[in-house]
């Protein structure tokens, strides 16, 4: 275990840097805050690269090195190197999830289109998790799923689905819809959605996304096999998209046998 007092230390710049998309693309790694998401991450296997803990940690260091070199910080240093206020005393530093290949076997995928609040696409991707969907895929106009507002949001559900980012999301989905995928879209002019028979039963779907305050695109949703909207009773004119990605999401799974 190497201790590390100073802000100078070459590893602290190097580890504050995973904060940015830029770091984490010039170095193919990520930042976890907190024992859940680390213990997330040990969990499924991922590569560890560094465990960082202050000295009210320090008794966890032997069931670690084994595993990767870790690292002794101060508290001020721990906050430094983290983006949350109060840190928990422990980080780790791991190699970006490789999980998009999974999305070719995915029978439900979540499929977001610009969504770019950090809270709403980690939420919607532990929303996606708990209604057993198995895949996201995002436009390049997201929020980076793998920056640490997102990646606490989920909750640790990014590590338990597949995840792909495009530069092209209609070419994506019109390849999903020549598979014979049923291809949801949430939009104000769709068919309003009813609790009972969807007519969806045992079928590999993606559910669509729009922007928080643009909707889905016109290319997008040209790629829909149908378009849905959520009954609206009151006053409200849309809803938060996270929220209305939950609603659909279940209502689009509510006939699957099994569950």
């Amino acid at each position: 275990m190497e201790a590390i007092t100073s802000a100078k230390n070459p590893k602290i710049r190097l580890w504050k840097a995973l904060r940015t998309a830029k770091g984490r693309a010039e170095t193919g790694c990520m930042l976890l805050e907190g024992g859940k998401l680390v213990g997330e991450a040990r969990a499924e296997g991922c590569v560890f690269r560094a465990l960082l803990l202050t000295e009210e940690r320090r008794g966890e260091v032997k069931e670690w090195e084994s595993r990767c070199p870790v690292f002794l910080l101060t508290d001020a240093l721990m906050k430094t190197v983290c983006e949350t206020m109060t840190p928990q005393g422990i980080a780790a530093v791991i190699d970006l999830p490789e999980r998009g290949g999974s999305l070719a076997q995915a029978r439900r995928l979540v499929v977001l289109d610009d969504v770019q609040d950090p809270g709403n696409v980690g939420t919607i991707l532990r929303t996606a998790d708990a209604a057993g969907f198995d895949g996201a895929l995002l436009s390049r106009g997201c929020a980076d799923p793998w920056s640490p507002k997102v990646v606490r949001a989920t909750m640790g559900s990014l590590f338990h689905i597949g995840i792909a980012v495009t530069d092209d999301l209609p070419g994506a989905l019109a390849e999903l819809r020549g598979e014979g995928v049923e291809i949801l879209c949430g939009q104000l002019d769709g068919e309003t959605i009813r609790l009972g028979h969807n007519g969806l039963a045992n079928r590999r779907l993606a559910v669509i996304i729009g922007n928080e305050g643009n909707g889905g695109s016109a290319a997008v949703r040209a790629q829909a096999t149908r378009a849905v909207r959520l009954p609206m009773r009151g006053r409200a004119e849309s809803l938060n998209a996270a929220v209305a990605a939950g609603i659909l999401m279940y209502w689009a799974m509510e006939e699957e046998e099994g569950d």
